[in-house]
């Protein structure tokens, strides 16, 4: 039985690590597509238009947003951020777990859209782990550190709204740890409906066959 794909959004403080984690799930998983985000930020050091990010200019993202062509968006520390939905939909219809890693303001409003996604909360083990990694980034003034530290504040409260938490310890094992989640999910009842109705047919047409 060919499964569609499920749409699996990863959230996360800034800092948690989301970002390698997800990678690290491409490298070593060959059933995964990571959606491609589209963004009015600027790039930081090392990041490729189309590979990182879509980079695109506030007025781009807008029109985008009125052509209907974004799965989500949200505005995060003064700058656009949203999915391209013709990419999600294809990756899904062709089989692929499509990982979005996107903020929790958007990831509620794909859940409302896709009630079957699957929603993942990167966890650091501590506070001041968080801390040390935005510090450790070595791309971000102090003011900006804080700005990220008081957005983690807000975020922590919507955690509850999320399937599970994974703590990004050790990467290795919190990678491993995500890909377990991915496919127990395939498994529950919500999302084989199709596989469910036909086994009760065929039941049906068995057991009227045998009397």
């Amino acid at each position: 039985m060919k499964h569609k794909g499920i749409l699996v959004v990863v959230s996360g403080f800034s800092g948690a690590g989301k970002g390698t984690l997800m990678k690290r799930m491409i490298q070593a998983y060959d059933n995964y597509a990571l959606s491609v985000s589209m963004t009015t930020r600027l790039p930081r050091e090392g990041e490729e238009d189309g590979r990182d990010y879509f980079f695109v200019s506030k007025e781009a993202f807008e029109e985008k947003i009125g052509q209907d062509g974004l799965v989500e968006y949200a505005c995060y520390c003064d700058n656009y951020y949203g999915t391209p939905r013709e990419y999600v939909e294809e990756q899904l219809a062709a089989g692929k777990d499509v990982i979005l890693e996107i903020e929790i303001q958007g990831a509620l409003k794909v859940k409302e859209k896709f009630p079957t996604a699957l929603l993942l909360f990167v966890m650091p083990p501590s506070a001041e782990e968080l801390r040390r990694r935005l510090v450790g980034r070595g791309t971000e003034t102090e003011e900006v550190i804080r700005k990220r530290l008081e957005r983690a504040v807000e975020e922590a409260r919507g955690i509850e709204s999320y399937d599970y938490i994974v703590i990004n310890d050790d990467l290795g094992k919190c990678a491993g740890e995500l890909h377990s989640i991915v496919v127990a999910a395939h498994h529950a009842p919500f999302r084989n409906e199709g596989f469910i109705g036909n086994i009760r047919q065929e039941l049906d047409v068995l057991v009227k066959g045998e009397k």
